[in-house]
């Protein structure tokens, strides 16, 4: 079993080091749509499904309270926290629309959405991910700025965003652990530059 363990470290390892090859210049690009967009007043809206929404969630609480430096909060919001919210619009109109439903009643013009998936969607009802794909929708609509969190299994998606950061993986373990690594980066980044 240790030799097994040591392998999934090395995996893991494998494909954050990929990553940091081809996706550096991507992730100085999120940072700066994000930077841009909190010096200008403007909230980050994140969301995804499972474990990325987990990841979504995360990334708010170190944005709203603190990275790394004792700081103004941050505005960021990830939808399906209101479970409340997010149940009603399931129940009544569709899982597909509780991201999108969320946008249209808070999102406005520059402020930045956020879509993290390791797999693709569908745009359509009870597609896979729909809920993703009517989101990254309604913020083009409102002239949001887009950015995805995705992976080598995503296709449709890309087209729907801004800044697609593609993670060089197609095991989503080590899709999510990557995206992890590279919201904490974005974290780090962010705050560094919001505080000078």
């Amino acid at each position: 079993m240790e030799e097994r363990i040591k392998q999934m470290f090395l995996e893991s390892a494998a494909v954050k080091t990929k990553a940091a090859q081809v996706l550096s210049a991507d992730v100085t690009a999120a940072v700066k749509i994000i930077v841009t967009a909190l010096r200008a007043g403007k909230k980050i809206m994140i969301f995804g499904n499972g474990g990325s929404a987990a990841d979504a969630q995360h990334f708010t609480g170190e944005l709203v309270n603190k990275f790394k430096i004792e700081r103004h909060p941050l505005p960021a919001l990830a939808p399906h926290t209101d479970t409340s919210v997010l149940t009603a619009i399931a129940n009544d109109s569709g899982y597909h629309e509780v991201f999108s439903k969320w946008i249209a009643a808070f999102g406005n013009p520059g402020d930045v959405a956020i879509a993290i998936t390791t797999s693709d969607v569908e745009l359509k009802p009870h597609g896979h991910s729909a809920n993703i794909a009517y989101a990254l929708q309604e913020a083009r609509n409102k002239k949001m700025k887009t950015v995805g969190l995705f992976s080598e299994k995503s296709v449709a998606v890309v087209k729907m965003v801004d800044l697609a950061l593609l993670v060089p993986a197609i095991d989503t373990p080590r899709i999510q652990e990557c995206h992890e690594t590279i919201l904490h980066i974005i974290c780090e980044l962010a705050e560094e530059q919001l505080v000078k």
